[in-house]
Formats: C-alpha cells, sequence, structure tokens
C-alpha cells in the first residue's frame, strides 16, 4: 500500500483503564505506525473519542451539543497521540474541520496531501465539524479526500461478524466481503453514512483487532487475521 487512513478507537488509548490515555498502549500504537511510515507508507489517522465522551450515550444535553464535544474529545487524542509518535522521531500534523486556536491547523487538502508525502504523519481530529455525523463518516470522508488506497480499522472485535460476537458465540464471522454486501445485510463495520461513502468511492478496509501483536505493521503490509472488505 502506498497511502492509509488508519482508524484507532478511543477506548483503545485507555487500555484496561478503559479512560483517559494508558501512556504504554499507546507508545506501542506509535511505535507500529513509526515502523510504516519507515518503510514508505503515507500514514493518515482518525481516532474516535469514546474514552472521554460518547455523545450519543447522553440524553441529558442536546445532540448537537453532546457531538461537538465528541469532536473536542478527539481534539485531545490526536494531539496527545501525535505527541508520543512525534517523540519517536516521526514528523506530525493535527488538522481540524474547525478553528482550534493554535493547537491544531485547519484542514486543506492540499496541505495533508504535500504533508504525506514528506512522510508527515497526519491526524485527522474533530470528524466531519458537524453534529449527526460519526467519526466513521469522518474516516471515510478523509479517506475519499486523500486518495488513500486502504481504510486500516483496528478494533476491539477481530473483524466483521454476521451478528455481535459479544452477545452471540455463534456468530459468524466474514473473512472476505464486499462493502455493497456490508450495506444489503446492514453490518456495522461502521456506520451506515459511512458504508454507503465507501461504495460509491470504492475505498477497501481492511478490519482487525488492534490488540494482536503488531497488528498495525502487519494490516499496512495486507496481512491481517481479520475481514478484508472489498468494493
Amino acid at each position: 500500500m502506498r497511502r492509509i487512513l488508519l482508524k484507532l478507537s478511543g477506548e483503545a488509548l485507555a487500555g484496561e483503564k478503559k479512560q483517559g490515555f494508558d501512556e504504554e498502549t499507546v507508545l506501542g500504537v506509535a511505535r507500529q505506525i513509526k515502523q510504516i511510515v519507515d518503510e514508505g507508507i503515507e500514514t493518515s489517522i482518525v481516532i474516535g473519542g469514546g474514552n472521554f465522551w460518547r455523545g450519543r450515550s447522553s440524553e441529558a444535553i442536546d445532540r448537537t451539543k453532546a457531538d461537538q464535544i465528541g469532536m473536542l474529545a478527539t481534539v485531545m487524542n490526536c494531539i496527545y497521540v501525535s505527541e508520543i509518535v512525534r517523540s519517536l522521531g516521526i514528523r506530525t500534523k493535527v488538522m481540524t474541520p474547525f478553528q482550534v486556536g493554535a493547537f491544531t491547523e485547519l484542514f486543506s487538502k492540499d496541505s495533508a496531501v504535500s504533508a504525506l508525502r514528506e512522510g508527515t504523519v497526519v491526524f485527522f481530529a474533530g470528524g466531519t465539524g458537524h453534529p449527526y455525523f460519526s467519526t466513521d463518516t469522518g474516516v471515510v470522508l478523509r479517506a475519499v479526500e486523500m486518495e488513500a488506497d486502504e481504510i486500516l480499522l483496528a478494533k476491539a472485535v477481530d473483524g466483521v461478524y454476521d451478528s455481535d460476537p459479544r452477545v452471540n458465540p455463534d456468530a459468524k464471522k466474514f473473512r472476505e466481503i464486499s462493502i455493497g454486501e456490508v450495506v444489503a445485510r446492514g453490518l456495522q463495520v461502521v456506520d451506515g453514512a459511512a458504508s454507503v461513502l465507501a461504495l460509491e468511492n470504492r475505498i477497501p478496509m481492511l478490519v482487525f483487532a488492534l490488540d494482536g501483536e503488531n497488528s498495525i505493521v502487519n494490516a499496512a503490509r495486507g496481512v491481517i487475521d481479520g475481514t478484508r472488505v472489498t468494493v
């Protein structure tokens, strides 16, 4: 692969603490990111905000405000992981679709592509910048804009199943499935809007468990014990 977009869950950054950051966990992820960048793979990253906030679980406040808090959670995550990656000698850039003072840069496709070509890891924080759109939609949107070869989805679950394996012990795991079938079956690889966007723009995905040994490096090399979502 020449250019990838890696999606990390916010919960994964928290390790066993479930909230906030676990530095050893993040450092392990950062070392893998460094390895794939050193191999010449242009890498951009989106991180969820679930280790700080899940707006859809709150019924006490307006949905728009809840989603805005979630966007800011992703900004915090991207700044933190960016600095851990930077400490390993890799150039990084954090971009958002809205102004965050001097903390981030305003998103520009030209600037992001130029940075990727120079070997800089670009973090896309803040989702789409709009409420009612999940981080999943932001992932696929940025992958399309960056003309990424593939989306790497590092999850807590080790692939795509026909039902939730945490609930159904007989759930069937797909080794390969088309994005069209994902949409038709309503499988939650990414949310519905993101799935349709991936289908329309023919963006393949690799879904795998983050906690596997060298999982990110292996996925960037096209080797996974998960699910290939084809176009």
